[in-house]
């Protein structure tokens, strides 16, 4: 079984969906862009704090990505992207947050022939801010995006702490980019795995259908995320609230064959 069983919620959709959340007893996974890293007010992460330890519940944080690049050969959009990854971690601290997810930067078409270069920068970055993650009692999860293979991001976390970064295998950016088998995946990357973005698709486009709706072999997956992660967070990535009930529906029966 997983450790835990999160569900994908924007940050400027709460207020719509707080009510949801309680009542359904959701662990959310909340994306926080840039525009919500600069307005969000003290309170109101306090308050959400608040209502999931009085009901129970855990989340983990979706950190932004747009524009940033770890491992950028920029060294003011590695600044910018440190700023964003700082405020992020000031309120993964408050939520106590499990996990904190972020992509990694990494395209084939803008780096192939400045792959070592892109991995040291992305190795110095999170060394740098390992003093900033280790009090805050969450984990690093870099996810894969646009990889067609493990090895980048192999290279990045075999250098860093695998009690504070791990990867996040994501099952729909698997499906659309990735040119090896699962089980190749896995049998690299599968050991560091923290957290799993479980949606579906049928591979041309990042559709986000709650599982078992496009091509992806689910049966699979998450026997291999049991068998090499099992103590992994699952996320589902479900961008409607209907698409978030079909999803929580079609998950159960591979959690109840795990559980057997």
């Amino acid at each position: 079984m997983p450790s835990l069983l999160c569900c994908h919620l924007p940050w400027n959709r709460l207020d719509e969906h707080r009510a949801y959340l309680l009542q359904e007893r959701i662990n959310p996974e909340l994306y926080l862009p840039a525009e919500s890293l600069d307005t969000i007010r003290p309170h109101d992460i306090s308050q959400l704090a608040e209502e999931l330890t009085a009901n129970n519940l855990s989340c983990t944080i979706h950190a932004a990505f747009m524009d940033l690049n770890p491992g950028s050969v920029d060294r003011m959009v590695r600044e910018t992207t440190r700023t964003r990854v700082e405020q992020t971690l000031a309120l993964a601290a408050t939520l106590q947050a499990r996990v904190v997810v972020f992509h990694p930067g990494y395209s084939r078409l803008t780096y192939g022939s400045a792959v070592e270069g892109w991995v040291a920068n992305s190795v110095a970055f999170w060394q740098e801010l390992e003093p900033l993650i280790r009090p805050t009692g969450c984990r690093i999860a870099l996810e894969n995006i646009f990889e067609e293979e493990p090895s980048t991001l192999q290279q990045v976390l075999q250098q860093l702490d695998p009690t504070l970064f791990g990867h996040c295998f994501d099952s729909g950016h698997f499906n659309m980019f990735t040119t090896v088998s699962l089980e190749e995946w896995f049998a690299v990357l599968g050991d560091r795995i923290i957290e799993g973005h479980l949606h579906d698709n049928h591979g041309q486009a990042d559709e986000h259908l709650p599982v078992g709706e496009g091509t992806i072999d689910f049966a699979l997956v998450t026997s291999l995320l049991h068998r090499y992660a099992p103590d992994a967070v699952w996320t589902l990535e479900a961008h409607s609230r209907e698409r978030l009930e079909r999803a929580r529906r079609n998950i159960q029966p591979y959690l109840q064959r795990i559980n057997l």
